[in-house]
């Protein structure tokens, strides 16, 4: 910073910038409402709905449906938060909040249609692909990530004297057990609205501050970095691997930017004119499920105030990236060839993000379609399993 000092001011301005433009007005009402939400129970509410559904697929409580909405809508570093919220409650486990946070930690689809797609790839056919292998993967790594710490939680049960459900056993769409819980929340948390309120925003406001530090800080180092050309000497050496693995040499530095920062690897992606576009995509689709150093040092700060773990969170990330980028490239013909409602979106046009004023409103909109959608699908799920229940005991 000594060395090259005006390039470490624009590099924090311009952090300051994505982070009051961009993060604030994004992120700070999701953690000021999931705050008031768990604090008037409609979070447990929503849980014991969500059971049918979240159980058998994920193997976590029904609680985490609402964190796989929020996570989903609002993207990194949400789900983080609201699971580390619904682990000092004790409404989940050790394990399965480490389940939780490392498949639910995703883009949110503003930055991922409006910023990426259209915006530095110019080309909103795009989105669609990019939408269904990065939310599909993220699925996929939850169907995976269920099968994590088994044992642990097994001899857990043992010890405790928990008896062992059975496989088939579902837990089933109450509302009246749903209002119950809802009532007994509200009972225990016991603050009145204008605590529950202040404490939701003072909250939110240190978690913010703790989001802008970081996002500021990685953009002072990747800018430092840059000028120092320590940058150039990473480049080559991934250079050299690239063609090992099949992979254009040319995609070296948005891996190499990615690995650092989500948005400055989503950019160079679709910088290289010489690369097939399938490529620059599929090094898109790693980057945003890789997440970046930036939104893990954010995760890491969240989850230090719980026993939650960070290397399986960390290892879930490569795989998301991995899983996503291989997906693009299996299905590149059939995902680009669908008509997607995304193609008929002008990528000429100048604003490809939603103004930050509307950001949040937005997102709010996105989660709660999805809440509504796992309602339904739970719903059924608990009626298609009493319906097979009397056959499987015959």
């Amino acid at each position: 910073m000594v060395a090259y000092p005006k390039a470490s001011w624009d590099a924090s301005v311009r952090g300051l910038a994505i982070w009051w433009d961009v993060l604030f007005p994004s992120l700070f009402p999701f953690f000021v409402l999931s705050e008031i939400l768990l604090g008037f129970g409609i979070v447990h509410f929503l849980g014991k709905l969500l059971d049918p559904l979240m159980k058998p697929l994920f193997r976590i409580p029904g609680n985490g449906g609402f964190v796989l909405a929020m996570g989903f809508a609002a993207g990194y570093p949400v789900s983080a938060k609201l699971t580390t919220k619904l682990r000092e409650q004790g409404l989940i486990s050790r394990i399965e909040g480490e389940r939780l946070v490392a498949f639910t930690t995703t883009s949110d689809p503003i930055f991922l249609i409006g910023a990426v797609s259209i915006g530095f790839f110019g080309n909103p056919q795009l989105a669609g692909a990019l939408a269904a292998v990065h939310y599909g993967s993220a699925i996929m790594l939850g169907l995976l990530m269920r099968f994590y710490g088994t044992r642990q939680e097994l001899s857990q049960n043992i010890a405790a004297g928990i008896p062992t459900a059975p496989a088939s056993s579902a837990p089933s769409f109450s509302l009246r057990r749903a209002v119950r819980a809802m009532h007994e929340a509200r009972i225990q948390d016991g603050r009145s609205l204008g605590e529950l309120l202040r404490h939701a925003v003072v909250s939110s406001l240190q978690l913010m501050t703790i989001v802008g530090g970081l996002v500021v800080f990685f953009s002072v180092v990747l800018e430092v970095l840059t000028a120092s050309q320590v940058m150039n000497t990473l480049y080559e050496a991934l250079r050299m691997l690239l063609p090992l693995l099949s992979l254009p040499d040319g995609l070296a530095e948005p891996l190499v930017g990615g690995l650092f920062e989500v948005t400055l690897g989503s950019k160079a992606s679709a910088a290289p004119a010489e690369i097939p576009l399938y490529f620059k995509a599929a090094s898109a689709a790693f980057i945003l499920s890789w997440s970046g150093l930036s939104v893990h040092a954010q995760v890491a700060s969240i989850l230090n105030g719980t026993d939650l773990r960070y290397l399986p969170f960390l290892a879930a990330r490569a795989i998301h990236g991995v899983l996503s980028a291989a997906l693009l490239l299996i299905f590149w013909k059939p995902l680009m060839a669908t008509d997607s409602v995304f193609s008929r979106l002008d990528s000429s046009l100048p604003g490809t993000v939603p103004p930050s004023w509307s950001l949040a409103v937005e997102l709010l909109r996105f989660s709660c379609t999805m809440v509504a959608g796992m309602l339904l699908l739970s719903f059924f799920i608990s009626i298609l399993s009493r319906l097979s229940s009397p056959l499987r005991r015959k």
